[in-house]
């Protein structure tokens, strides 16, 4: 065993951990704080609130809860770096978009954005859309000047309308690999066409149901680590015990024994069971990349992205061969968790 100082975690997509739902319908600040300070015990510093596919009406009410519970803690507030909202201008197909509504998708609209930042207080960082939507390529240019990263996810478009996007401003890929139909032609395809772009920082899911090791090996390789980013996609349902339930990320979904995340009755995948403290774990032990490289992709990466400072967040973790164990976690200076004994 041995002690190491770690940089704080910062993971760009939560939907929720532990009980604790982003978008339930009756979410609230005590729900987001919770939420906080639970990843804290994770050591993840710096996140994201994500909000997926809904009515306006969800969406901005999530955003409002949001914004409001920043504003009843200072760490909290220091924690939450920003909002991610996935959807709603995703594909319909079958696979890419996952576990999110059919009945709420619709095309973007830079008139929605702007009431979904009036409600967030201007905190909405990052939006999911697929690139072949009618109006997306506006609403990128309308998103980039507004300074919001537009990323590329749960989309099924053909290569050029991919370097379409970048073109006109796109930075960003969500969950890469995932939120893509089941089957594509080997080539050209919208997963090439993304691993290529040097103007695409990709976001990796590394819980080991996502993605395979040899997968996310040759994805991290083509992109380089400086554009990769490990994240958790986590739901609600992470660290549930195994059982079928119902969410509002995908409604009827089983936890497997291994903390898979099914939509019940398919092999679709309804979010992840992990922390990015998990994926940092999983990534160790499967990637066996040095430890220099996957901090960069779980802390100074998700960082870059978002223009954050975290010299004043620090994580001590004790190692034991692969798995890393969190005893101390610092948030802007304040120790917020301390292992017991």
């Amino acid at each position: 065993m041995s002690m190491r100082a770690w940089p704080g975690l910062v993971d760009l997509q939560v939907n929720g951990f532990r009980g604790l739902d982003v978008n339930a319908d009756d979410v609230t600040i005590d729900t987001i704080t919770a939420l906080a300070r639970e990843l804290w015990t994770q050591g993840v510093t710096r996140f994201l609130p994500t909000v997926i596919t809904a009515s306006e009406e969800k969406i901005l009410h999530a955003l409002e809860t949001i914004a409001a519970a920043r504003r009843t803690d200072p760490l909290v507030a220091h924690s939450i770096a920003g909002i991610h909202v996935e959807g709603p201008s995703l594909s319909a197909d079958e696979g890419a978009r996952g576990a999110h509504d059919v009945t709420q998708l619709r095309d973007p609209s830079v008139d929605e954005l702007e009431r979904w930042q009036r409600a967030a207080d201007g905190l909405i960082r990052i939006v999911t859309l697929a690139p072949e939507r009618d109006g997306a390529l506006e609403y990128i240019t309308g998103a980039t000047a507004r300074g919001i990263r537009i990323s590329l996810g749960h989309c099924s478009p053909s290569p050029e309308r991919v370097r379409e996007a970048v073109r006109t401003g796109a930075t960003l890929s969500t969950h890469l690999g995932n939120g893509i139909p089941a089957t594509l032609p080997r080539h050209p395809n919208a997963i090439w066409a993304q691993l290529a772009s040097d103007s695409l920082t990709a976001m990796f899911i590394a819980d080991g149901h996502h993605l395979p090791a040899d997968a996310l090996t040759a994805m991290i390789r083509a992109k380089g680590v400086p554009r990769s980013v490990l994240t958790s996609d986590s739901a609600a349902l992470a660290g549930s015990a195994p059982g079928r339930y119902t969410t509002p990320v995908g409604g009827d979904v089983t936890v497997g024994h291994d903390g898979r995340l099914a939509l019940t009755g398919t092999p679709l995948l309804a979010g992840s069971g992990a922390s990015l403290l998990d994926c940092v774990a999983w990534t160790f032990a499967e990637l066996r990349l040095p430890e220099v490289q996957v901090l960069a992709m779980a802390s100074h990466n998700p960082a870059r992205v978002l223009g954050i400072d975290l010299s004043n967040d620090h994580v001590d973790v004790e190692m034991t061969g692969t798995r890393p164990a969190i005893h101390r976690v610092v948030v802007a200076g304040t120790t917020v968790y301390e292992k017991e004994g």
